[in-house]
């Protein structure tokens, strides 16, 4: 079989003076503590703190980046798992040899990257997956996740995990994040973060019914913001930072208010037009702008992507299965009118990602560069990967600086890949500086203040923690 080793120089620059500088900078911030301001980790699963049930569930049926993969080399959706609940053993035992199997369709991407990392450090495994000997790796990992070691409660101490954040509907009673924030057992601070785009998007089906989950009087526009507005504060009551927004685009024209009570009349009636969804979906991105200067929650906003690209795999395993694609996306123009009437707010921390890579250094970079209230999201989903990452690290601080950046986001639901994902950040952001370094643009005292930031200060600010 062939070994599954750790190189201690992955990821680091291949040039040998670049290189032993690079080591120095991430010996330093190696061992520091994992702030994780956005991710999708379910909170009950800290709460509970079951045993994970096998390595399919842990590894393999929750996480789109492994199994769209897989899906694209022609392995069944339906053979994954995807979409069911908890797999009988010799179900997950299939699903986890089709895995072994097509290891090889993870060669070059970050998903191996993280998959290694997970599979060398948490579980000590030192034989690379394959067919032979998908049952042994199977087997092994099973034993270790019946121990009280790899609960889940301990892994996210032996992680160090500082802060975590997870993404929750507006209308979730938050129950688990009432019962962590009373558990002072849990090292960790668990934060609910305030997801609302459903609740924006005035067109799609059941709309009328869905905005009643908000609680309050809905039945009219006013109502309808109030509602909105006690969500929020009920979230940040138990300890919400942020709200996340992810829309196809990032239009945020106002509407005058008494356009947007005729359009939510019309909503709730089920005859709104497409076009005027459209015009009060951008209008309510404008009005959670408005609510995070009142309130101070923070608003990542993430547009570009076309949500549930192939209807029939959405039909068959619903959403978030590995194909939400991206689209192009401009910034400038959309968030002109928010930022004409924010852009200086005190109050207001405005974090932009894309998934369009020229957008980081064409409209990012110089918003981050001007308005105080905007900083550069890190690279994430289709670029969180060495080469965009690279990119970004140059194009976006060479015109903002690195004060504006968010520091690193993991965005995983995969719990396990969240110390492999700050790893590979931490590498990265440690040979950048040390080319700078190199080049005589930073004294190395100030790379390493520069990375201590990224890893420590930068999230911490950023996110008000």
């Amino acid at each position: 079989m062939a070994a599954l080793t750790l190189h201690p120089d992955r990821l680091l620059p291949a040039d040998p003076g670049v290189r032993s500088i690079a080591r120095r900078l991430y010996a330093e911030v190696q061992g520091l503590p994992i702030i994780s301001p956005h991710g999708h980790v379910d909170p009950r699963l800290i709460l509970d703190d079951q045993p994970f049930v096998d390595p399919a569930s842990l590894f393999i049926q929750p996480d789109h980046y492994v199994t769209r993969l897989l899906h694209s080399g022609g392995v069944s959706l339906t053979d994954l798992g995807v979409g069911e609940g908890p797999l009988s053993e010799q179900r997950a035992r299939e699903t986890w040899r089709l895995f072994c199997a097509n290891w090889h369709l993870l060669r070059g991407t970050p998903v191996r990257y993280w998959f290694e990392s997970s599979l060398v450090d948490v579980f000590g495994v030192s034989e690379r997956p394959s067919a032979h000997n998908a049952d042994a790796l199977y087997d092994q990992i099973a034993a270790q996740l019946a121990q009280d070691s790899h609960r889940p409660r301990a892994l996210l101490e032996r992680f160090d995990i500082a802060f975590l954040a997870t993404t929750d509907d507006p209308a979730d009673d938050l129950a688990a994040h009432r019962a962590l924030r009373d558990d002072e057992t849990i090292g960790t601070r668990i934060a609910p973060t305030f997801r609302p785009d459903r609740y924006l998007e005035a067109g799609r089906p059941g709309w009328p019914e869905l905005v009643k989950e908000l609680g309050g009087d809905v039945g009219d526009y006013a109502g309808y913001i109030a509602a909105l507005e006690e969500r929020r504060r009920y979230f940040i009551s138990l300890g919400a930072v942020s709200a996340d927004h992810g829309h196809f685009d990032a239009g945020t024209e106002p509407l005058e208010l008494s356009e947007a009570e005729r359009i939510y009349r019309s909503a709730l009636n089920g005859t709104a037009t497409p076009r005027e969804a459209l015009a009060f979906r951008r209008h309510m991105t404008f009005e959670m702008a408005r609510m995070s200067c009142d309130d101070g929650l923070v608003m990542t906003l993430h547009p570009g992507i076309w949500r549930n690209h192939h209807p029939a795999t959405l039909a068959a395993y619903g959403p978030d299965t590995g194909h939400d694609i991206p689209v192009a996306v401009e910034l400038t123009a959309a968030l002109q009118p928010l930022l004409e009437r924010f852009g200086t707010h005190p109050n207001l921390h405005l974090v932009l990602f894309t998934v369009d890579p020229d957008v980081y250094s064409r409209e990012i970079a110089p918003l981050a560069g001007f308005y105080p209230s905007v900083y550069a999201g890190a690279p994430w989903w289709f670029l969180d990967n060495p080469s965009e990452i690279r990119r970004y690290q140059q194009g976006v601080t060479e015109i903002a600086g690195f004060s504006r950046l968010s520091g690193f986001i993991d965005d995983t639901r995969a719990f396990c890949s969240i110390p492999a994902r700050h790893d590979m950040s931490r590498r990265l952001d440690a040979g950048f500086l040390a080319g700078l370094v190199a080049e005589h643009r930073l004294d190395e005292d100030e790379a390493l203040d520069t990375l201590t930031g990224l890893v420590v200060t930068q999230p911490r600010e950023v996110f008000k923690l």
